[in-house]
């Protein structure tokens, strides 16, 4: 175990010597890298930050429904059974067309403009309140519960109050993919700096790689100092980042502060925890090390 530590420490030294001959090279590519890896970093942001509140909008899905205005009150009260065959262990609440036009007035403090309206426009209406939905066929269930509701005798209307939130799961599940598809593509453009990097890298140092052959280095051997440099690249770069990113939460959640204050909300933006940075740097010194396996290892092969 020592031996392995002495070798892997020795290696990391060489590392370190190659970035101080050239810092200049070095930190134009950690820019580079910085750069591809800060967009898909801050798209983790806002959807870290927009998961709960879309977690807490998840509500049990309600129906509207509206029975015809000619329609008797007993009648009108009645039809909780019918509603119940069709909705099954859902819980049904009957609203008087009184209470409806009362929590209207008070609601949107509209009493003078509705008392011009001379009669109570509002009908009877049910509030049929399903179990919370948490996938597509479930979500479907109430889009078919609301066709049979609207088939009943006496019913007007069927409103799905809570369509908006399967809206919003499927606008974050769509937000989700893309930023899986960039987060792959920009992935794919950090290999690929890292990889040139590291190509030039032996190709500047093909004397010393050739006398360490001789005096019968092996290739893990040199290969090893050359791993260092690429997880190193990725993890400053990977740093360079979510400091960009943090830096940049400032400015964004003073405008998002007057967004949110027209909705009576204080939402902001803040930085990821601290276990979801150390995977991001992690992930970031994984994809350096790729590049610079896959470049090292082929430059190798052809200096044979």
């Amino acid at each position: 175990m020592t031996g392995w530590l002495r070798q892997h420490g020795f290696a990391l030294g060489s590392a370190l010597v190659h970035v101080r001959r050239a810092p200049g090279s070095f930190l134009f590519n950690i820019l580079v890298v910085a750069i591809a890896l800060a967009l898909p970093f801050a798209g983790v942001t806002v959807l870290d930050n927009v998961r709960p509140m879309s977690e807490q909008l998840s509500v049990d899905p309600e129906l509207s429904v509206f029975l015809k205005q000619d329609l008797p009150r007993e009648h009108a009260q009645g039809m909780a059974g019918s509603l119940r065959a069709v909705a099954k262990d859902a819980r049904i609440v009957f609203v008087p067309r009184e209470a409806a036009l009362a929590e209207l007035q008070d609601k949107n403090g509209l009493a003078g403009v509705i008392d011009t309206l001379g009669d109570n426009p509002l009908p009877d209406s049910y509030v049929v309140k399903l179990n919370a939905f948490q996938s597509a066929a479930q979500s479907a269930h109430v889009d078919e519960v609301a066709e049979q509701l609207r088939a009943i005798p006496g019913v007007e209307s069927v409103q799905v109050d809570s369509a908006w939130v399967k809206r919003l799961a499927a606008l974050l599940g769509v937000l989700r993919m893309g930023l899986l598809l960039l987060a792959a593509t920009l992935g794919t453009v950090v290999i690929a700096v890292v990889f040139n990097t590291i190509r030039l890298q032996v190709l500047t140092q093909r004397e010393e790689i050739l006398v360490l052959r001789l005096i019968g280095a092996t290739d893990t051997y040199i290969q090893r100092p050359f791993y260092y440099t690429g997880a190193l690249l990725g993890l400053c770069a990977g740093a360079a980042a979510l400091g960009a990113v943090a830096l940049s939460l400032r400015p964004l959640n003073t405008a998002i502060a007057e967004f949110a204050r027209l909705y009576a909300s204080e939402f902001q933006l803040s930085p990821l925890e601290p276990l979801a940075m150390a995977l991001l740097l992690a992930l970031s010194a994984g994809l350096g090390l790729v590049g610079a396996a896959l470049s090292v290892r082929r430059q190798l092969a052809r200096l044979s």
